[in-house]
């Protein structure tokens, strides 16, 4: 975004305006008649979705595998970006996944590829096309269905937990194995599926995990519209048995905020016609729902919200002696060094958000004063109650009157000042309503420790009105900003958890530093 004109000023036209073409798109896959890799049972499909980033493909994300099936629908809904000023190439591939080995990529567990343009889905709305082997040759009778949907601006999403009583058995020597299906109902009537849960074993009475899914996915936003839940009992050749189905709306789901449950006749229309004292085949309750509104930076820039910055800068080792010349800290009389010319190139720019110019300063990796111990989070005016510098000149300042006082140390550990930030955004999106927006810019040369536990820490923040930007100095390996970035793919935490929204850009100053200030801006 340009910077704010002063008073008299008439502002430029801005060249880019990104913010104008992006919108998010889902899209959900089904395929029919794969071929069948198997010997004895049918073929256990997964779908890789890939993207083209510079004449490279990139696997930006993946499905689910589902057991035994031919003509699988999926129930992972794919969410990229829309530029619609871009042509933007997409190549689904569908493998046979052989168990724990996960999703082999040989040529013999290859069940098809497709490619098409992100505008391709959007304007047909639904694709259907044959899949292709290697070489142009048609995959059988094949096919694969893309369907999509843009995001409307209310991009909310809903945590439910569901449970069932009492459900039918289906198995002669033990229990159903159940799973429930939900379906959104469209306007032509069409059903898309918008979540499966896990099957729970041998349990007439099963408790499944609570899931988040999108109000867009959900119902459309639309509070009245139908929805069907499936009750089904596992069969791992891929033949599920139906138990019963029932049907109801997001609205009435909302019955079950707070202390309130609220629960279904599980019913088998079969059942229903010949049997004549038939009353259900079992209940599901709906044990809790929360709703939680996602806020994205345009919305906060946009409602008049305080934007507020917080400074981190890397002090390990690794930086080098400031003493010494080579380090990306040298203490140059005169001149700034890397991380001072980082700061004031990237600072400046953020500055003209920030309404009060005043920054919380970090540092991480050192040995602080009074008892020389490493600190992950310490402020660099070694003023614990107030971390605040007045505009990038106070950091600036700080930072030179800091570096002679404490020791370069280690290990890189970026998660503390993660959390620490979004410990504040937290508390503030608790007490008032969307009202500040909280930016964590973090000046680094590169590797970082704690990996794990950074990535844990940003699929936490990006549930909250914060974003990340991560500035590498110096010429180090920066693989792991890149993975931090997720531009390349979805960022997961260890456990497998998506990011809600992509918080975290990188920028490698190296590339930077000898562009203008305009060009840095559209970067970040």
């Amino acid at each position: 975004p340009p910077p704010r004109p002063a008073m008299g000023d008439v502002p430029e036209p801005c060249p880019q305006a990104p913010l104008a073409v992006l919108s998010k798109v889902e899209l959900r896959v089904s395929c029919k008649h794969l071929l069948d890799r198997d010997t004895l049972n049918k073929s256990d499909p997964c779908v890789l979705l890939l993207m083209q980033s510079q004449g490279q493909w990139m696997e930006v994300d993946r499905s689910e595998v589902i057991k035994s099936n031919l003509n699988p629908v999926f129930a992972k809904i794919f969410t990229v970006d829309y530029y619609f000023e871009e042509v933007q190439k997409l190549r689904f591939e569908v493998y046979d996944s052989h168990g724990q080995a996960g999703v082999g990529t040989h040529d013999d567990d290859f069940l098809g590829g497709m490619e098409c343009t992100v505008g391709q889905i959007v304007a047909q709305k639904r694709v259907t096309k044959p899949l292709f082997l290697k070489y142009g040759k048609f995959a059988g009778k094949s096919t694969i269905t893309i369907i999509s949907e843009e995001i409307s601006g209310n991009n909310g999403y809903v945590e439910l937990a569901f449970r069932a009583k009492k459900l039918d058995d289906k198995d002669l020597f033990s229990k159903s194995d159940p799973f429930l299906e939900i379906y959104r109902i469209d306007d032509d009537r069409s059903e898309q599926l918008v979540y499966r849960t896990e099957v729970v074993k041998n349990n007439l009475s099963p408790i499944w995990e609570p899931f988040k899914v999108s109000l867009n996915s959900l119902c459309s936003c639309e509070e009245k519209r139908k929805l069907r839940c499936v009750v089904w009992d596992y069969d791992s050749r891929g033949k599920h048995d139906f138990i019963g189905e029932f049907f109801t709306t997001f609205e009435e789901m909302q019955k079950a905020m707070g202390e309130n449950k609220v629960q279904w006749e599980c019913m088998n229309p079969k059942y229903k016609i010949k049997k004549r004292n038939y009353k259900n085949s079992g209940v599901v309750v709906l044990l809790d729902l929360k709703i939680h509104r996602v806020y994205s930076f345009l919305d906060y820039i946009m409602g008049g919200c305080q934007i507020h910055f917080t400074v981190a800068i890397d002090f390990t080792a690794s930086n080098g002696d400031p003493r010494n010349s080579c380090s990306l800290h040298y203490i140059n009389p005169y001149q700034p060094n890397e991380y001072l010319k980082a700061l004031v190139a990237v600072g400046e720019i953020c500055q003209d958000y920030d309404s009060d110019k005043k920054f919380s300063a970090l540092g991480f990796g050192a040995r602080i004063p009074p008892k020389y111990e490493v600190s992950h989070d310490f402020a660099i005016n070694f003023n614990p109650d107030n971390d605040e510098c007045e505009g990038i000149q106070g950091v600036v300042e700080s930072y030179q009157s800091c570096l002679p006082k404490i020791q370069l140390y280690g290990p890189t550990n970026v998660a503390p000042i993660i959390s620490k930030v979004a410990r504040v955004a937290a508390d503030e999106e608790r007490t008032k309503e969307a009202s500040q927006y909280f930016i964590l810019l973090i000046l680094t040369d590169g590797v970082v420790t704690d990996m794990a536990d950074t990535r844990e820490a940003i699929v936490r923040a990006s549930y909250l009105p914060m974003s990340i930007i991560i500035v590498g100095v110096g010429n180090a390996d920066f693989t792991d900003m890149q993975i931090l970035d997720g531009d390349d793919g979805v960022l997961r935490s260890p456990k497998g958890e998506p990011v809600l929204r992509d918080i975290v850009q990188f920028v490698p100053f190296r590339e930077f530093k000898n562009v203008s200030a305009a060009a840095t801006r559209s970067c970040l």
